[in-house]
């Protein structure tokens, strides 16, 4: 017996949604400024990216053991951004708007092209106090878990129990295994750069979401609703140094929800995470370790997309990372594990991946890819669960 059925209905609809974008980061170096007069500043950024793919999948039985060809984009999904800047009365007023595609509508939904909106905030900004976000952006927690992901820019895992293989979104990279996705929500976040040289401060109350359990069963009388008395809360610092002539930046984050019920018999939810890591680059070597620990959480996605019913159960994970750039070349290695007792897929799991990657940089806006990953789920017998998927990725990445 196989777990399709929660594949199908938990992550395909989810599979868009779940990456981040490297070029976020990068934006202000490749943006082109469409407007700049005045003190206002208008300007666009892009990302285009494309693989073949090849998929060999085991899985528990031989019902969906097969070798699975595709042409579908990598963790990141294609997307265009806008962002706006205006200086008035001392204050920098900003917001960033983004679109994010899949290209992978063709097969089953003709020209029906899924887009979603990630980012649409605004800021304002001061050099004496810090900055103010209102609006829709990537979560605080093990948003740099991510962010500094060697391979973000590749491919990663594409589980098939997961629906990845066949599904017409995005691969994981190492969603789930080593740290959770941090989900774009609605948010009001403070950051503070200033606090002293290389430390900077970011808290917020995000959007929560239902974590416990609802009774279906109405013939008891009970018309139950989960709700939350309080906001998400969600927080990072973070702190960068030099030593000698390497790089050191090291951060700490968490989340905090609780979710109650109407209902007195069925038990509160509380949901909580901290995740961590370090990277030093010194020359062209870079070595990235970084890692989680929650309860109560969904070890996939930071703010429990799709409702899944959680408990407060443990997982926790690590991402163990090394590169090394020589000129337009760059080889990466990295290996992500989680162990999840129970709230990723409703039975106790640990999910493995290892892969290496080469990026070749032909410019500023080309860069071409060659990845090989090893994804594993380890569960019970008998689960449906178990999987060992081997892929082979051959792609490109456009940028501006």
């Amino acid at each position: 017996m196989h777990n399709n059925k929660i594949a199908n209905t938990r992550f395909l609809p989810l599979a868009l949604t779940a990456a981040v974008a490297l070029a976020t980061a990068q934006q202000a170096a490749a943006e082109i400024v469409l407007y700049d007069k005045d003190d206002t500043t208008f300007a666009t950024d892009g990302y285009l990216n494309t693989f073949y793919v090849n998929s060999d999948v085991d899985r528990e039985g031989e019902t969906f053991d097969r070798s699975q060809s595709r042409v579908k984009m990598g963790f990141l999904p294609n997307w265009l951004g806008f962002t706006f800047g205006k200086e008035i009365d001392g204050l920098t007023l900003s917001g960033r708007s983004s679109f994010w595609v899949t290209i992978n509508d063709s097969e089953t939904n003709g020209t029906d092209t899924a887009i979603d909106v990630r980012q649409f905030y605004g800021t304002v900004a001061s050099p004496e106090w810090g900055e103010v976000l209102v609006g829709k952006d990537f979560g605080l927690f093990s948003r740099s878990n991510i962010f500094l992901d060697e391979i973000l820019a590749g491919f990663g895992n594409v589980s098939d129990t997961l629906g990845l293989v066949d599904g017409g979104g995005v691969s994981f990279g190492n969603i789930g295994t080593g740290y959770p996705y941090p989900f774009p929500t609605s948010q009001i976040t403070y950051r503070n750069n200033n606090l002293a040289e290389g430390l900077r401060v970011a808290v917020g109350i995000m959007d929560p979401v239902d974590t416990n359990q609802v009774d279906k069963d109405l013939s008891d009388g009970y018309d139950d609703k989960a709700y939350q008395d309080q906001p998400r809360y969600e927080s990072e610092v973070s702190y960068q140094m030099d030593v000698g002539d390497a790089t050191i930046y090291s951060w700490v984050n968490g989340a905090h929800q609780t979710s109650e019920n109407t209902n007195s018999s069925i038990d509160s939810v509380t949901s909580q995470g901290l995740g961590y890591g370090v990277q030093a680059k010194l020359a062209g070597f870079s070595v990235t370790a970084s890692g989680f620990q929650a309860e109560g959480m969904n070890p996939f996605f930071s703010n429990n997309a799709g409702e899944a019913i959680l408990r407060e159960v443990d997982s926790d994970g690590y991402l163990l990372q090394g590169s090394y750039t020589s000129g337009k070349n760059r080889w990466a290695i990295s290996y992500g594990k989680t162990e999840d007792d129970g709230n990723g897929l409703g039975s106790a799991a640990d999910y493995e991946t290892r892969g290496i990657a080469y990026f070749r940089t032909i410019n500023d806006n080309l860069k071409l890819v060659a990845e090989y990953n090893q994804y594993e789920i380890d569960a019970a017998s008998g689960s449906g669960l178990g999987e060992d998927t081997d892929t082979i990725a051959l792609g490109a990445v456009l940028n501006w």
